[in-house]
């Protein structure tokens, strides 16, 4: 029998590619497996200008089709390279809208090899909303999908998804209705907007901003503040300011982003656009606030062919799995420690919110993941690695609380942690850290990173006692060390420390 391992670094199951031929640009986006928690290995874009001139013309313009044919050719050498023979294309806004664009989709079919899916602003606008909600745990807003050639909108309620509208008002399509001026695109937006059903229900909730202009104004956004997590998913730009992004109306400001690395040169044309429409969004709905996703479209289609049941997982909790999976020495032992810790808390009565226990279990999947790296090395690597992993169904803070648990696991409760991402977590989060890194510490004195130990060992916690206790068989654990990460526990429990060996 001939049993075929995964690629070295790699989880078992097939990876896929989707290719989005939008209004802006033609990306190819390849993921290690159809997952709950999809992990990008591979990731290339063309600017190819589809949508350039079609708000006007009506038509695709020769030159942008050849650029998108290239790319094409060029993205099913690369899949094939890759071996991947499970390719999803679609194409959006500018070859719906144009004239000619049922016979550049012929051409696109021939040059990619597979069929693609010409798909309208409604079905966009839902494939939007599912990809935010592949994306974060339980969101509650309006999606804002702003393409070249269009804006979806649609309302997304934990799984649930309202009715969508579309509308011809994406950044290229403004350039061109504009003449190019994001203040003459003021009104342009303000009409469009002004009728726009979805906006009615976003006061006081988030709207999930998709798409790369925002993306690009975001990452501005992101350095003019200094922010010390440079992940896009998950930034939260504040909802009360609703000229936030004024500054780059004016095309002279806009030409000055050239000098920050977080904005392309391909992007920066269309940045007035993008901000006229976020900042009508905003003082139209008035949301709470505005919260990136670099979940959209194509993740959405790769959502719905999951299985309702994986559909229902935690991507969060699947993707801590997963890289306990690849990274831990034995990772039974991270399973081992949430079941561990589940009993400590139900024992002790320790409050504890859903999204606390969330964060918990996904520290205890990761809590063994750098242990490759040199001893003196593996707190700063597990830090950087939880801290800007492709991680979904997780906010900032959580990122933080996450980075700040497996670092004091690594280096105790004085280590040194770093103080700006730190500034991201509260204060009572940090003492919560400080609690689930000592709880880790014990664990990992007790079982030596292995499956099988901490069921035999429970730790439980009474109204006095936080209590360890040990069968006879590992009564010679019961040294001073393991004592004293005990200790520590005990005292953050308001406990006293006892070490129990079965008779």
């Amino acid at each position: 029998m001939t049993v075929v391992h995964p690629a070295p670094g790699r989880l078992a199951g097939s990876p896929v590619a989707i290719v989005d031929i939008g209004s802006n640009s033609v990306r190819l986006v390849a993921y290690e497996s159809l997952s709950r928690a999809l992990t990008p290995i591979f990731n290339e874009k063309v600017l190819c200008g589809l949508g350039k001139g079609v708000a006007t013309t009506g038509v695709l313009a020769q030159d942008a089709i050849d650029k998108a044919l290239a790319a094409l050719r060029c993205f099913r050498v690369m899949c094939r390279n890759m071996e991947i023979t499970d390719i999803f294309v679609l194409a959006t806004a500018a070859t719906r809208d144009a004239s000619n664009g049922q016979q550049f989709l012929e051409f696109a079919r021939a040059a990619i090899g597979t069929d693609i899916a010409l798909i309208g602003g409604l079905r966009e606008a839902e494939l939007s909303a599912k990809g935010v909600i592949s994306g974060f745990h339980q969101p509650d807003g309006i999606v804002g999908d702003l393409g070249g050639g269009s804006l979806e909108l649609v309302d997304v309620r934990g799984t649930r998804i309202g009715s969508g509208i579309s509308l011809p008002i994406g950044g290229l399509a403004l350039s061109d209705l504009s003449k190019n001026s994001p203040k003459r695109a003021v009104k342009i937006v303000r009409d469009a907007l002004a009728a726009a059903a979805p906006l009615k229900d976003l006061k006081g909730r988030t709207f999930y901003a998709v798409g790369g202009t925002w993306r690009a104004l975001a990452a501005l956004h992101m350095r003019q503040r200094d922010y010390p997590l440079h992940v896009m998913h998950g930034y939260v730009i504040p909802g009360n300011d609703p000229e936030i992004f004024s500054s780059l109306i004016e095309p002279s400001d806009t030409d000055a982003a050239a000098s920050l690395a977080t904005v392309s040169a391909s992007r920066r044309p269309l940045l007035g656009f993008g901000a006229v429409v976020l900042e009508e969004v905003i003082r139209i709905g008035k949301p709470k606030d505005v919260v990136v996703s670099t979940l959209g479209v194509r993740e959405g289609m790769l959502f719905e062919r999951l299985s309702e049941e994986v559909r229902r997982k935690d991507a969060l909790l699947q993707a801590a799995a997963e890289l306990n999976a690849l990274r831990s020495r034995n990772p039974r032992h991270g399973h081992d420690l949430t079941a561990w810790t589940d009993e400590l808390f139900t024992t002790g009565l320790i409050e504890e919110t859903v999204e606390q226990k969330r964060l918990r279990h996904a520290a205890c999947l990761l809590s063994d993941t750098a242990w490759r790296a040199h001893p003196d090395y593996r707190s700063a690597q597990a830090f950087s690695t939880i801290a800007n992993a492709a991680f979904v169904g997780i906010d900032h803070p959580g990122r933080g609380f996450l980075a700040l648990a497996i670092n004091y696991r690594y280096e105790g409760l004085d280590g040194d942690v770093n103080a700006q991402l730190r500034s991201l977590v509260l204060p009572a989060g940090i003492e919560r850290a400080k609690l689930i890194g000592a709880i880790l510490r014990v664990a990992i004195q007790v079982s030596s990173a292995m499956g099988g130990v901490l069921p035999r060992a429970p730790l439980r916690c009474g109204k006095s006692k936080l209590t360890l206790t040990l069968p006879r068989e590992l009564a010679d654990l019961a040294t001073v060390r393991l004592n004293n990460r005990l200790k520590q526990v005990a005292k953050l429990l308001g406990r006293e420390a006892e070490i129990k060996v079965e008779d």
